[in-house]
């Protein structure tokens, strides 16, 4: 038996060797893009100077000055998705790739292992399993299948947290969900939610409730990822054509790829760096420099920076690795639509375009190229060896967009012009054609090559189906009392699941009260069926 893997804690996906390989190329004999007349020498030199001319909001401004902008002037920048599917996408991109190799010139993708098994089966909540990795896990006997939570308390508040050394660093299966207080409270949903459904899986007489958690979870996940989050942020066209459920006689259904002449995995067993390192990217253009966390303890109209520019220990902006403090506790009615989403709310991610907020420009309070994201993540493409964004929309039969004058044609930066230079109505909302045909032919191929999918296993299913251990939560964007079949299933749902504040009540009973959601259900008690 493989270390780590039991009966009741097999956690990925699949061992294949295939699941934990390189990455690779979709285009692989297209030549690899390199600014026109700049010696590889100064390359560093020459991407540092466009990214911080071209791609920085505000040259020379550090984050904490522009946080304090009014509301009128921020919502300028803003697109029609709200902020917390910026970090959702983090999330998952954290779930399916990790390359923890230093990044160098010119290196062969098909040498970079992936860390990740390229699917969505959480392998970066659950680890390789309870015997590998035990400190992921509660070892308490009564609450045997529940993931551990960590907790920080004050003398006149409670947090629920993720689980820390004496260090303040994160026990979870991937640090980087530990990188700034959204996408660490993200991760904390998920650990949360698996508990509440494991408790009610007990509660129902399931033998192995671990499993029954670990499966609806993983579903609802991957159900989320396809219906709600990949729609809001690419081509509706493309996402309907990559993956579609068809009858194939006598009341079957399956899952077919319609972009597999693009990438499909089981033919092609890697993770292509064209999505990776360029077009799954583009959220990073959606990253606000400030959020409002919640209106009890930090205030309402009282932005914090993602990162000050400081790198102060102590600074009160919305950095990670370390315990959550009550101003940076989300609610997360300000962060995703929901019916008690107060006028202004939820703030929404910015348009995904060709600048970055400065911010990313700050990413550890030290003057270092390394700190420029735009600077890494041009960088990075040249490395890999990315064509260019023209050549390769030639080379998928869609037509390219015209560059500006001074563009570049790395992938990354055509990917995110691609995005702005659409028509009114999705201009800065959605990719374009070349970036939205990427990530949806490689997302559909995972998911649907992924033989613990639902996709595979059982191609009818949907969350309806799971009503038994589901019933009760607050399946739509808002907080109706009852379920309706007919509404779809959002990120929103997993918040609810996990019992994390939604609301400014919420945050105030469960940071100031320390008054934790019931445990059986791992709500409020008001939204309990």
């Amino acid at each position: 038996m493989a270390h780590g893997s039991g009966p009741a804690f097999d956690v990925a996906a699949s061992r294949l060797e295939s699941y934990q390989g390189a990455y690779g190329r979709l285009r692989p004999k297209l030549e690899g893009w390199s600014p026109e007349g700049v010696p590889e020498n100064e390359l560093d030199s020459y991407f540092l100077e466009f990214a911080n001319r071209v791609m920085i909001e505000e040259p020379g401004q550090l984050p904490r000055a522009l946080a304090a902008r009014d509301a009128q002037q921020r919502r300028k920048l803003d697109s029609r998705v709200p902020a917390g599917y910026t970090y959702f996408g983090q999330f998952i991109d954290h779930d399916i790739t990790y390359d923890p190799a230093s990044l160098t010139l010119r290196s062969d993708p098909r040498g970079s292992r992936n860390f990740r098994t390229p699917c969505l089966d959480l392998d970066s909540v659950y680890g390789r399993g309870r015997e590998d990795q035990p400190y992921l896990y509660d070892q308490r006997q009564e609450e045997k299948g529940k993931m551990l939570i960590g907790e920080v308390a004050g003398q006149d508040f409670k947090l629920r947290d993720l689980p820390r050394n004496a260090q303040g660093r994160a026990l979870i299966g991937d640090m980087r969900n530990d990188e700034n207080a959204m996408v660490s409270q993200l991760h904390l949903a998920f650990l949360l939610a698996h508990n509440a459904l494991c408790t009610r899986a007990r509660a129902r007489g399931n033998r192995e409730p671990f499993e029954a958690a670990r499966q609806t979870l993983r579903w609802l996940y991957q159900y989320v990822v396809w219906n709600d989050f990949i729609p809001r942020v690419t081509s509706r066209e493309v996402h309907q054509r990559a993956l579609r459920r068809v009858e194939t006689g006598n009341g079957r259904l399956e899952w077919v790829l319609g972009l597999d002449h693009i990438y499909n995995w089981e033919r092609q067993p890697f993770m292509p760096v064209e999505f990776s390192a360029a077009a799954y990217r583009f959220g990073h253009s959606m990253v606000r420099n400030e959020y409002e966390t919640n209106r009890r303890i930090r205030g309402e109209g009282e932005p914090a920076p993602l990162f000050d520019g400081s790198g102060a220990e102590h600074s009160d902006d919305l950095r990670g690795f370390r315990p959550l403090i009550p101003n940076n506790v989300i609610q997360w009615d300000w962060f995703l639509k929901m019916t008690s989403s107060p006028p202004g709310f939820p703030q929404m991610a910015r348009k995904i375009d060709t600048k970055l907020a400065n911010s990313l420009a700050h990413l550890h309070g030290q003057e270092s190229p390394m700190n420029v994201l735009a600077f890494r993540n041009l960088k990075r493409g040249c490395a890999y060896g990315l064509p260019a964004g023209t050549v390769l929309a030639g080379a998928l039969d869609i037509e390219p967009v015209r560059l500006e004058r001074g563009d570049l044609d790395a992938l990354w930066f055509y990917i995110l012009r691609e995005a702005e230079s659409q028509t009114d109505n999705d201009r800065g909302n959605r990719l374009g054609l070349l970036g939205s045909t990427i990530v949806c032919a490689t997302f559909a191929s995972l998911l649907k090559s992924d033989p613990s999918s639902y996709f595979r296993a059982k191609p009818s299913w949907t969350p309806n189906d799971d009503l038994l251990l589901l019933r009760g939560v607050d399946n739509i964007d808002g907080g109706e009392q009852e379920s309706r079949l007919d509404r779809p299933w959002t990120l929103a749902s997993i918040i609810r699941i996990a019992g994390l504040p939604i609301s400014a009540q919420d945050v105030d009973d469960q940071v100031r009260k320390g008054k934790l959601p019931d445990p059986l259900y791992g709500m409020p008690p008001q939204d309990r069926r």
